[in-house]
């Protein structure tokens, strides 16, 4: 898939790009795996906002994606390559021989016609789904699970990969995209390949306008908020009053304060952490 800069005719394209869909075969989603998606606007299930500048967008239908793979050494063929609003990567349609049909992440480089299969016996392939315990070392893999049957939530956006680095003894070592390396069940199941849509991040949206298609509503920096909307606010001047340490609306530290808790249960698998310390 390749970028196209638009032409300057107006001031919203001057820095616009968008995709080539090229690569997409199937313009209309298949009805029996679609479902409605409700729009939550940032609000929980009392009406109040937990995450800010959310709202609007276009209507969707959510794709169902199979991230189990769970249909096990029974052949699929690929039938189209879609483009799915959800999700920065495409996805791919597979028929399988007793009639179903799942969507799953396209792999980068897969095409229409080409059959692919999930299971212990599966053949070293791109789009080929298989516990770690069978994927040679040094080979790329995305959609991959951390808790075996719980279905994929590791690497799953466009142009992601993981490196499978080393296998010992009930784990096997994976350098995630960010730089660290964690342990992983040999069990957990994991598809070979990249994931499609690798000039993703290269798109430049442009302008304001496209930002409030995909649901993001603008958001305004504190120091030019008055004092009672943000600790930053206020003041004669463009610094916030008494220069403090930046903050949050809601006066917690930001830029660089640990908030993470509970750490034991999921520090534990890290082998080498991003920071390399």
């Amino acid at each position: 898939m390749a970028v196209r800069k638009l032409k300057p005719n107006t001031p919203g394209t001057r820095w616009m790009s968008v995709a080539v869909f090229d690569d997409v075969t199937k313009t209309k989603p298949e009805k029996s795996l679609i479902e409605p998606l409700k729009k939550s606007g940032g609000r929980n299930t009392n009406g109040h906002i937990t995450a800010r500048h959310r709202g609007g967008g276009h209507k969707r239908f959510y794709r169902i994606i199979d991230f189990k793979r769970d249909k096990r050494n029974i052949e699929g063929r690929v039938t189209a390559i879609e483009y799915d609003p959800n999700r920065s990567a495409r996805i791919a349609l597979i028929c399988y021989k007793d009639g179903e049909k799942r969507y799953i992440l396209a792999p980068d480089g897969v095409k229409v016609g080409e059959i692919l299969m999930s299971g212990e016996g599966s053949e070293i392939k791109v789009g080929n789904a298989m516990p770690l315990a069978n994927i040679p070392i040094g080979t790329p893999v995305h959609a991959v699970e951390i808790r075996p049957g719980k279905g994929a939530q590791i690497a799953r956006s466009a142009g992601t990969e993981i490196q499978l680095m080393a296998k010992e003894g009930k784990f096997a070592q994976l350098k995630l995209p960010s730089g660290e390396i964690r342990n992983f069940p040999i069990s957990a199941y994991a598809t070979i390949g990249t994931v499609s849509n690798r000039d993703h991040e290269n798109i430049s949206l442009g302008k304001a306008g496209r930002s409030r298609w995909l649901g993001i509503r603008p958001q305004s920096r504190g120091v030019v908020q008055n004092p009672v909307d943000h600790p930053h606010g206020g003041g004669e001047g463009k610094s916030p009053q008494g220069n403090p340490h930046p903050v949050s609306p809601w006066g917690w530290h930001t830029k660089g304060k640990k908030t993470r808790r509970h750490k034991k249960a999921s520090s534990k698998f890290i082998v080498r952490r991003r920071s390399k310390k």
